[in-house]
């Protein structure tokens, strides 16, 4: 669907990305509408419905399933059954930005203390992704 309406930004990610990944700021070329919040809390169950569609918008190409496989980090199973899912868009380059950008909105959130138990798998996929370590937010578990 066609829209002027932004999700993510490119100013977000040029404001934020070194900081939160330690890498340079990534300029982001393949840009889709989705959903802009997607993880199991939005879905309901067959028929898939998918609700809360309040931050769509304008993102990255990968962004959503990024953000999907991103909050799924604290169960091993259900992070590796949406790698094994989405490798058309995970393993390619505009999947990985847009993965990192989700990783970096959800570390942002890790900073003000949310999600602690997810901030440690966060910081480790976006070191897998990057080859850098991301420092640990104070209060986050370990």
């Amino acid at each position: 669907m066609p829209t002027s309406r932004q999700a993510v930004r490119q100013q977000w990610i040029d404001r934020h990305f070194s900081r939160l990944l330690g890498i340079p700021t990534i300029q982001v070329t393949s840009w889709t509408t989705g959903h802009g919040d997607l993880h199991v809390g939005n879905l309901l169950p067959p028929p898939l419905v998918l609700i809360d569609w309040e931050g769509w918008g304008r993102m990255p190409a990968g962004f959503d399933i990024g953000l999907f496989h991103a909050y799924s980090l604290t169960v091993p199973a259900t992070a590796a059954r949406i790698r094994t899912t989405f490798p058309d868009i995970l393993r390619t380059e505009e999947g990985r930005i847009g993965e990192l950008v989700a990783l970096a909105q959800l570390l942002q959130v890790s900073e003000r203390g949310g999600h602690p138990e997810l901030t440690p798998h966060l910081a480790r996929r976006a070191e897998q992704l990057t080859g850098i370590p991301v420092p640990m937010p104070p209060g986050a578990a370990v």
